[in-house]
């Protein structure tokens, strides 16, 4: 997970400073003159990697998206970085059958960012999007415990070991549908962006990870009764490249584990790559 971190973060800044890099060059550039079919990588709106397939060709566009139209490619957008918190039955403090999921507040995150993309923009100011990406959310546990894997509801053992790292997360595939209202550029260049709607995500996997002087680094990996399927919404409020975010799923983080129904997962952060 932190060298995915840190692959990400290299991508964002490496594209950022593409982009400032080839902006005046990009602007001397003639109209083409072909038709524009072409498949799009990019880092938020407005700087793509375009493929002509009537070239073979690669090349980098910066400038400003088209006021209305169809758009469908692969991008490297909204990378949220934020903190998860749990939330039991409407309340912030867990309860008694909860409890063994205490967990440390400042080092339990959530961390996402979209890969894919396809919309209509109906005009300069709002567009409606379907995206695809990953999303993690990592528990930092306070107890020494070991969430057991493959048992009918989530279980777990009372440890004797002391764990330096004592981490239990989830991965989803996340598939956002977005709302985007945005602003005309001011002076700089740059928008107010405002963006809502429903959020989906598929399970791709469950781990325990633990960091102990007697066994080391372990990693265990199961489905740990996480929800197959979750379902929520999300808000976003950005001005440029970077805003703040919250998402609030409203189904239960678990199945099948009656001692934790009700028991729900909230995220806010800051967003960067609109």
């Amino acid at each position: 997970m932190k060298r995915l971190l840190i692959t990400a973060l290299i991508c964002a800044a490496a594209s950022s400073v593409f982009a400032q890099n080839t902006k005046t060059d990009s602007t001397k550039a003639p109209k083409d003159t072909v038709k524009k079919d072409v498949i799009k990588l990019g880092f938020g709106e407005g700087n793509d990697y375009e493929f002509h397939s009537n070239n073979d060709t690669l090349r980098f566009k910066s400038g400003h998206s088209r006021s209305s139209g169809f758009s469908i490619g692969l991008t490297f957008a909204r990378f949220d970085l934020g903190l998860a918190t749990l939330i039991d039955n409407g309340s912030f403090t867990l309860s008694h059958n909860n409890q063994f999921l205490n967990y440390r507040s400042w080092k339990t995150s959530n961390v996402g960012f979209d890969v894919f993309q396809t919309g209509y923009r109906f005009s300069d100011g709002f567009k409606i999007y379907l995206s695809g990406g990953f999303d993690w959310t990592l528990i930092r546990l306070r107890q020494d415990i070991t969430i057991l894997p493959n048992q009918p509801t989530l279980t777990f053992r009372q440890d004797s070991i002391h764990y330096s790292k004592n981490r239990f997360s989830s991965s989803y595939l996340r598939i956002p549908l977005s709302f985007e209202f945005r602003t005309k550029e001011d002076e700089k260049g740059n928008r107010m962006h405002f963006v809502i709607g429903p959020d989906a995500g598929l399970l791709l996997n469950g781990r325990v990870k633990q960091i102990s002087e007697e066994h080391g680094k372990q990693k265990i990996d199961n489905s740990y009764h996480f929800a197959k399927v979750r379902y929520g919404g999300f808000v976003r409020v950005g001005y440029g490249g970077w805003g703040i975010f919250a998402k609030y799923y409203t189904n239960d983080m678990f199945e099948n584990s009656p001692d934790q129904k009700g028991l729900k997962n909230f995220s806010f952060g800051f967003t960067f790559g609109f």
